[in-house]
C-alpha cells in the first residue's frame, strides 16, 4: 500500500517538475525604440507605445538570444554592443518571476535624428 501511494504522488509530481525547467513560451512582443543598453547586466530598455500612451519595457537578455539585423541583409547576427539607444527593435518575450526576458530581437531601423513629425 506504501508502494501504491509513493508511485501515485510520483505520477503526479513528475509532470510539475518537468515543466517547471520548461522555458516558458514567448507571450508577447513589443516593437519600439532602444532607450538603454545595459552590456553589464544584459538588459534592454525599450520605449514603445502610440501617441502619448508610452510605456518602458525592460527586458533580461540572456547570451543564447539571437540577435539580428534586418538592414545587413537576411537577418545577420549581430551581438548586444552593437544595438544602441535610438534602434528601432522588435522583441518576442515572456515573463518569469525575475522578469520579463528576451527570446528573439530583431533591429529594424534606426530613429533619425531631428526629423519632427508635421501636425
Amino acid at each position: 500500500m506504501n508502494r501504491l501511494t509513493l508511485l501515485s504522488l510520483a505520477s503526479l509530481v513528475a509532470p510539475l517538475a518537468l515543466a517547471a525547467q520548461q522555458p516558458i513560451a514567448p507571450h508577447d512582443s513589443v516593437r519600439g525604440a532602444i532607450r538603454a543598453v545595459d552590456l553589464h547586466t544584459r538588459t534592454l530598455e525599450v520605449t514603445t507605445g502610440v501617441g502619448y500612451a508610452l510605456r518602458v519595457v525592460r527586458l533580461q537578455v540572456p547570451a543564447s538570444v539571437p540577435i539580428t539585423d534586418r538592414k545587413a541583409g537576411q537577418g545577420e547576427p549581430i551581438k548586444l554592443g552593437e544595438l544602441k539607444p535610438g534602434d528601432v527593435i522588435r522583441v518576442s518575450f515572456g515573463g518569469r518571476a525575475t522578469g520579463f526576458v528576451a527570446y528573439a530581437i530583431e533591429r529594424v531601423g534606426r530613429m533619425e535624428a531631428g526629423v519632427e513629425p508635421s501636425p
